[in-house]
């Protein structure tokens, strides 16, 4: 990434400089050749202010332009005068000292009355280029009808100077060249300092010296450094759960295995019955902790939703059957269509599953399911019109292996799977007292929302 950042910005402020330094040279040239025809405009209205032309014809020039370099045969700065021949006159030539033996082309035939010419031309015998401005005037005295002006001045005059513009544009460039790939690097540098940081802190990661990523980063970097703590510690969650739950199945296993050694031992008359007994009672305590295993896997698939009616149809059969003999009502009238749980169906059904069941075995007569969307997405209550709880049990009944009553059949593990598992999905259970029914209430807030997925109803 560094080297990506340094050779695309250097390649773009070489470029830019270059740009810069072409348009400055180009605009700098056209001002100097600019300048230069000015000031040769300037000696045409001298020339034309001094000139004079006799009553036989004679062309003359009160004052001639003052700069010494018409003087100087061949400076390189020249002005002429020329008439041409008509009848009765003869052609007549004035030229500064600085042309010498020689002349300046005659641009007569392009010249347009009013407007000065702008050329290029040169000495007759030489090919050094000159820059010549001609201009023709009509005098108003004197049997002339028109005389051409002109001035010129050789490229030296301004390539000269620009050509020391350019040397030394050229330098100022190249300093500024490097002061900017000088502060390209700083930038870059600096600019991936944090990424340096983070990496230092992921190193510490590694090595065992820190737990998370911890110091300050910019805004631009902050929310991979949070996102990726949250994960550290989902996995160190993960992690703690995966160790409680093998330290807890480890214990759940170790009373039934000492019983039947113990048993074994002893040579009781009664092992078959008691190894039958502690073995269905370690298979449910392995059901329970595979079922937390599966649920929490399921956690991690953001993908799944279950509909919530279809499955609780499915649930209700099976609990009608169960109950047959007491003739119980299930109502889900107050569960409307297009809720969905976003988890899988196989939870939810061991959640809602257990609390029917639980439900069914104190109710008198009806047991009724609600559902609505909540604050964790989605509200699931059903209630009973049993004999209720006691507020001091509403926590006591998710404990495993609790039961409110003993006489009662069940393992006492349904409510803790119920709370583990909702737990798992970041939901949570409680129990109230029914206000419409007089029973008990339990409140199940899970993920979810609508509208559900198409799904046949579930068959149980």
């Amino acid at each position: 990434m560094r080297w990506r950042l340094l050779a695309g910005s250097l390649i773009w402020v070489v470029l830019s400089v270059a740009a810069a330094g072409w348009g400055i040279q180009t605009l700098f040239r056209q001002h100097i050749r600019a300048q230069l025809q000015t000031e040769l405009g300037i000696y045409l209205d001298h020339l034309t202010a001094a000139m004079q032309v006799g009553a036989d014809g004679t062309v003359s020039l009160v004052t001639r332009p003052a700069d010494p370099r018409f003087d100087n045969p061949f400076s390189g700065l020249y002005w002429q005068v020329s008439a041409p021949a008509q009848a009765g006159l003869r052609a007549q030539l004035l030229r500064s000292r600085s042309l010498w033996d020689t002349r300046l082309a005659d641009e007569r035939p392009e010249l347009q009355p009013g407007r000065d010419l702008q050329t290029t031309t040169s000495l007759s015998g030489y090919d050094e280029p000159l820059q010549m401005r001609a201009r023709k005037v009509y005098p108003a005295e004197g049997p002339r009808s028109e005389v051409v002006l002109s001035a010129a001045a050789d490229q030296a005059l301004w390539a000269e100077p620009v050509a020391r513009f350019n040397r030394e544009l050229a330098l100022a460039l190249g300093i500024l060249l490097l002061g900017l790939m000088a502060a390209v690097w700083m930038q870059v540098w600096f600019g991936l300092h944090p990424l340096r940081l983070l990496r230092a802190r992921l190193t510490a990661l590694r090595s065992g010296q820190a737990a998370h990523v911890d110091g300050a980063f910019p805004s631009e970097v902050q929310p991979l450094v949070d996102d990726l703590n949250q994960v550290l510690a989902q996995n160190a969650q993960g992690l703690e759960r995966a160790r409680m739950q093998a330290g807890n199945l480890a214990h759940a296993l170790k009373t039934p295995l000492t019983v039947m050694a113990n048993a074994a031992a002893v040579q009781d008359a009664d092992l078959p019955h008691l190894v039958t007994e502690q073995v269905e009672r370690a298979r449910r305590q392995v059901d329970y902790h595979l079922k937390r295993a599966r649920a929490a896997a399921a956690v991690q698939q953001p993908g799944a939703r279950s509909p919530v009616r279809p499955l609780l149809q499915g649930l209700v059969r099976v609990m009608e059957r169960v109950h047959a003999e007491r003739g119980l009502t299930y109502d889900l009238s107050g569960v409307p269509d297009g809720l969905a749980f976003r988890g899988e169906a196989q939870d939810f059904q061991e959640m809602l599953g257990n609390l029917l069941d639980n439900a069914g075995k104190w109710a008198r007569h009806s047991v009724q399911v609600t559902a609505c969307p909540g604050a964790h997405g989605l509200d699931i209550r059903v209630e009973d019109d049993g004999p209720g709880l006691a507020p001091s049990q509403f926590e006591r009944v998710f404990e495993r292996g609790l039961r409110a009553d003993e006489k009662t059949p069940g393992s006492g593990l349904g409510l803790g799977i119920v709370r583990d598992l909702a737990e798992l999905y970041g939901g949570a259970v409680r129990f109230e007292r029914s206000e419409r029914l007089g029973g008990a209430c339990v409140i199940l807030e899970l993920p979810g929302g609508g509208p559900a997925p198409e799904a046949a109803p579930a068959q149980l």
